[in-house]
């Protein structure tokens, strides 16, 4: 019903704390954090910064420890890491190699229950934009009823 009325030239003010449904339905998005308006722009020009990058998702068995996080700075310069409570994001300018990547993590230490690549979205922006940690960002859709 969105989409048709988006088709039909309506606007539509909507709320959501689905970053994905925002970016599939949205021509202009407002980022709000704490009640504040924190970066406003179309869904393009917030994703251009990340449209070049390959991110990839590793789901671990225990947290990485800080010099599993050093190694792999070391081994990868260009690598951005983010650490959540299920694991490790990857994101750099280059393709990921998987099978290198998942070795260096396994030999670290935790092992990697899965490893996925995957486009970065606008959810990635808003976690660079905002600095939330994205666990924090899941427990708030949950407070918010957990639907869409």
């Amino acid at each position: 019903m969105l989409l048709d009325l988006r088709q039909e030239g309506t606007t539509v003010l909507l709320t959501t704390h689905y970053i994905e449904e925002a970016e599939r339905l949205c021509d202009r998005i407002a980022f709000l954090v704490r009640g504040g308006i924190v970066r406003t722009d179309t869904v393009e020009h917030l994703l251009q910064p990340v449209k070049d990058l390959h991110a990839m998702d590793f789901t671990l068995a225990a947290p990485p420890r800080a010099e599993l996080l050093s190694a792999l700075g070391e081994r990868y310069p260009d690598l951005a890491l983010r650490v959540s409570e299920s694991g490790l994001t990857a994101e750099s300018p280059a393709p990921l190699p998987v099978g290198p990547l998942v070795a260096l993590l396994e030999a670290a230490g935790p092992e990697v229950l899965e490893a996925r690549r995957r486009r970065p979205t606008l959810e990635d922006v808003f976690v660079r934009i905002t600095e939330l940690d994205p666990a924090e960002m899941r427990r708030e859709k949950e407070r918010a009823g957990g639907r869409r």
